[in-house]
């Protein structure tokens, strides 16, 4: 995993924030639940909320893990 690059944009108008692994849209994600699916969809088998919130290799944008709506 050290070697993918997961972007999570901005939250948008209506909520949600889109994501990214390396070149791959997953989608939006509307919490961090939705985020850590959308990761364990992935590849990230194990992961939960915490590991998500802790990881140093996504790269949050406008806001960290606590951010979903402007």
């Amino acid at each position: 995993m050290s070697e993918r690059r997961v972007i999570v944009y901005p939250p948008s108008g209506t909520g949600g924030r889109r994501v990214r692994i390396d070149e791959r849209m997953l989608g939006t994600a509307y919490s961090l639940h939705d985020l850590t699916a959308f990761l364990r969809n992935a590849g990230l088998t194990g992961w939960n909320e915490l590991d998500v919130v802790e990881s140093e290799w996504i790269e949050w944008h406008e806001g960290g893990p606590e951010v979903w709506r402007r």
